[in-house]
């Protein structure tokens, strides 16, 4: 028996329940077929929807061949279709929709701060304070967890001080011989995607919205230095302005 057998959905293992409001789900949220909490689609979604063939997430699941019962964290919402996809190769999945996660603790730290009073010490409420706070309330996992990460695109929305603190967090989660599965914009996009796998070479790009703008765009150099621990990467240049990259630890 492993860890995660032992954990409630919506627990962390080894952590105990987080109390949160009425209505809120605990950001990391362990998923079986039986507990998937997923997100249906609205009607403008499935309109909207774009199939995109990836040349990535063919590579992300040749190197995942062989596993067999592995972990794998998804850092994108809970969408079935991706659950079942890798729960049917073996795969434990865990979801955690990172952006929604970050966009409320922002909103708490601004109520508590409206309730702090003139003078009181605000270093916390510094970028780098506010990043190193959020990253001890989250992902609480043990290192080594998982064996694959889908982290998609969000490193383009996420300010300098968390960015490169969560692709730190994430390194130490991937255990060695694990791979990252992540993308970056050649360009600052018009619009926000949320993804999800559709088989073993597509992935659909969902419209969605999102509280927050686009921050840089990469250079190569830059994503080199985030992924400088793994021992092998690759990138896959679209011409939809995605650049896919898979990095094993």
């Amino acid at each position: 028996m492993n860890f995660f057998s032992k954990s409630r959905p919506g627990q962390i293992p080894g952590v105990p329940d987080r109390h949160l409001p009425p209505g809120k789900i605990h950001p990391a949220t362990a998923v079986g077929v039986a507990n998937a909490r997923t997100q249906p689609p609205s009607p403008s979604d499935v309109a909207q929807k774009v199939g995109r063939q990836s040349n990535g997430l063919k590579e992300f699941l040749w190197q995942l061949d062989g596993i067999g019962h592995g972990h794998l964290l998804d850092l994108g919402p809970a969408r079935q279709t991706t659950i079942t996809f890798f729960i049917e190769r073996g795969f434990k999945v865990y979801t955690e929709d990172l952006l929604a996660t970050w966009q409320y603790f922002l909103d708490e730290e601004a109520q508590r701060a409206k309730k702090m009073p003139a003078g009181a010490d605000r270093s916390e409420m510094s970028p780098e304070g506010r990043a190193k706070k959020f990253l001890e309330t989250t992902m609480l996992y043990p290192d080594d967890t998982f064996d694959a990460v889908l982290m998609w695109d969000i490193l383009d929305y996420l300010d300098g001080e968390l960015m490169a603190k969560l692709a730190a967090r994430i390194t130490s989660l991937v255990r060695d011989g694990g791979v990252v599965f992540a993308m970056f914009h050649t360009r600052k996009p018009i619009l926000f995607h949320r993804y999800r796998v559709l088989d073993g070479q597509n992935l659909e790009l969902i419209p969605a919205t999102c509280p927050f703008q686009p921050q840089r765009v990469f250079q190569n150099r830059e994503i080199s230095n985030l992924f400088s621990r793994y021992r092998s990467s690759k990138m896959f240049v679209g011409r939809d302005q995605l650049r896919e990259g898979l990095f094993v630890k």
